[in-house]
């Protein structure tokens, strides 16, 4: 039996694993962005609860692309979400100067909402 064959019809090549003939598939070559920690959690995500569409971006080569975009989309709209809940509850950096402690709670209690919000639009959406 050969080793590898071609076949017309489909235009695939196959290589003989023991008793049967595997196509040879690849992955097409995706250019590798960093993702950060939105971006993991969206893709941990979709791995659990969106299969198709997670195989889908994978086998096209696009699921490193779709979740670096993903990722910064989230991390501007924690950033400005933060910024402006910040601005609206008056907590300042003169508060800052003034308790510290006071500040540290107050942007903990906002970072917390902010990351709800993405999470709720974007990750888990």
């Amino acid at each position: 039996m050969k080793k590898v064959i071609y076949d017309e019809k489909n235009g695939l090549w196959y290589e003989l694993q023991g008793d049967y003939y595997i196509p040879c598939l690849k992955l097409p070559e995706e250019e590798q962005q960093p993702i950060g920690i939105w971006g993991q959690r969206h893709l941990r995500y979709i791995k659990q609860n969106r299969k198709v569409l997670y195989l889908n971006l994978l086998t096209s080569g696009k699921l490193n692309g779709y979740l670096a975009d993903l990722d910064k989309q989230a991390d501007e709209m924690f950033s400005l979400l933060v910024k402006q809940m910040a601005e609206s509850e008056g907590v300042t950096e003169q508060l800052k100067a003034d308790n510290q402690m006071e500040w540290v709670d107050q942007m903990n209690n906002i970072r917390g909402r902010a990351t709800e919000m993405v999470n709720t639009d974007l990750i888990y959406g």
